[in-house]
């Protein structure tokens, strides 16, 4: 179903066969933080299913990940949620030329850890253009004011992986989705932004938003 509304939109998966990854899109569910494989299983209420999808139209890439709740989910599910979601906006306010890659990844990391939440770090944003995956590595964490310098023109995909527990992960037996150690929720929200003479200017953004 997902390749066929990509493929309508005259795109194709970013995803599907990219170093063998078997799906069309990734879907993680609950403790699963990322490159969960589409399959037979059934949500069940208070669920919460992280949807990933990367496209190519035109010889470009983009790159867009939402959580959503399966029905009514526990209140600290909920805010974890909403604090991923802050941590993203927050991440993407940092994102002006002149600023530091590094304000980016402070951001995301304070706007989770102030609400109790852990971010992963073995997982990063990235550059994106005319490959799905390009420089510079967009970390989740780190201190201000380091690193490279932001510049006009640049295209990011900024994608805060928030923890309910410790940031630490494992990866599954399918060698592809990756689930916090601790077996607790996660949660992942992504836009693809660039960063324009006056800002960041949201790439990913539908709109119905």
């Amino acid at each position: 179903m997902a390749i066929i509304s990509i493929e309508k939109r005259g795109a194709t998966s970013a995803f599907k066969g990219y170093k063998g990854f078997p799906g069309s899109i990734c879907l993680s569910v609950n403790d699963e933080v990322v490159h969960g494989i589409p399959g037979s299983r059934r949500l069940k209420e208070g669920d919460i299913v992280g949807i990933d999808v990367g496209v190519k139209k035109a010889g470009f890439y983009g790159d867009i990940a939402v959580t959503c709740p399966v029905g009514s989910i526990e209140m600290e599910v909920e805010r974890l949620l909403e604090t991923t979601k802050k941590a993203l906006y927050a991440g993407i306010g940092k994102a002006v030329a002149g600023g530091y890659l590094s304000d980016i990844s402070y951001a995301i990391q304070n706007e989770s850890e102030k609400n109790g939440f852990s971010v992963v770090r073995d997982l990063m944003g990235h550059g994106i253009g005319s490959q799905l995956h390009e420089s510079p590595q967009v970390p989740n964490f780190g201190l201000p004011h380091r690193g490279p310098r932001l510049k006009y023109g640049m295209v990011l995909a900024i994608e805060p992986m928030v923890n309910a527990g410790s940031w630490e992960v494992a990866i599954k037996p399918d060698n592809w989705t990756i689930v916090t150690r601790d077996g607790k929720p996660s949660c992942h929200f992504e836009h693809t932004i660039l960063i324009t003479r006056n800002g960041a200017e949201i790439l990913t953004k539908r709109e119905s938003s």
